[in-house]
């Protein structure tokens, strides 16, 4: 089990559910590493908790600055106990209107970012054979929209990989759980947040158009509330048993159950055809031999 003097890493911290998951750690006693691509974001946050919150800037694409921030965390506080991998925006196109460029950038920062930190980070957890890592997801690692497809991929990426790592993890005593949060009430939806493809193609105007528009227009209109979110995620590393998988918000569960009465209904309808494709043993007779 955690405990109260561990030191969290947490990273996206200027706004949103990273600043609201920095500001509840360190008001229940936490020791945190705060950071930001702007230092100037997250300087009050920090002045307000003293000794116990170190700010860092840190660019998750960046190698150097991954580095540099995991060996202010050892130097300030000895280790880092809980790595948050929280940094990350999202990006509106349809499939076919994506931006080469865009699409490379988002990976960059949604899933290379944190796999990258996860590697910075283990050789320690390893060696004292003890740590937590959670990676944010999404609703949208869990299921679909038209007009979000690059942020889904990036997004099952990080259930895939947080999936694989607490299998490879867990006899070290190591956890891992993977956050899929649905709409929060924070700037995640906003000009400033959110980025979109310059190309609006009209066949999917009704599709992916749509779902574009309806996101962007959903802004601060949301359900989940930033600072119950950061307090459930508390709640899981503290536990005895931490989940691996931790959906947050309404919206999350009821669109989660859905997809897997979908899915269930699909591949049931399927089974059949599913398994007519495997091997059928050769038929062996008996030859006798003799006669009359």
């Amino acid at each position: 089990m955690l405990t109260k003097n561990a030191v969290w890493l947490i990273t996206g911290c200027s706004k949103g559910l990273g600043r609201a998951l920095a500001e509840q750690a360190l008001a229940a006693g936490y020791r945190v590493v705060v950071t930001a691509r702007r230092i100037a974001d997250i300087a009050d946050l920090v002045a307000a908790h003293g000794n116990a919150a170190l700010a860092v800037e840190l660019d998750v694409t960046a190698a150097d600055q991954i580095a540099a921030a995991v060996a202010a965390a050892e130097d300030r506080f000895g280790g880092i106990d809980v790595l948050v991998n929280n940094a990350g925006y999202g990006y509106l196109a349809a499939i076919e209107e994506g931006d080469d460029e865009d699409v490379r950038a988002l990976f960059e920062t949604n899933l290379f970012g944190p796999v990258n930190l996860v590697k910075a980070v283990l050789p320690g957890m390893r060696a004292r054979r003890r740590g937590h890592i959670v990676n944010i997801s999404s609703i949208g690692g869990l299921l679909t929209y038209p007009g979000v497809g690059y942020y889904h991929m990036v997004k099952f990426g990080i259930e895939a990989m947080s999936d694989t790592l607490a299998k490879e993890l867990a006899r070290l005593g190591i956890g891992v759980t993977v956050v899929a949060p649905g709409a929060f009430r924070t700037d995640f939806r906003g000009p400033a947040s959110i980025k979109q493809s310059a190309t609006r193609i009209d066949d999917y105007a009704d599709t992916a158009g749509k779902s574009r528009d309806g996101t962007l227009t959903g802004h601060r209109k949301q359900a989940g509330d930033p600072a119950r979110g950061a307090r459930a995620i508390i709640t899981a590393v503290e536990a005895q048993h931490p989940p691996i998988h931790l959906l947050i918000g309404g919206d999350a569960l009821d669109q989660f159950r859905g997809r897997l009465d979908a899915l269930r209904q699909e591949t049931d309808a399927w089974e059949t055809v599913a398994r007519s494709t495997d091997f059928v043993p050769a038929q062996t007779g008996s030859t006798r031999l003799g006669g009359g």
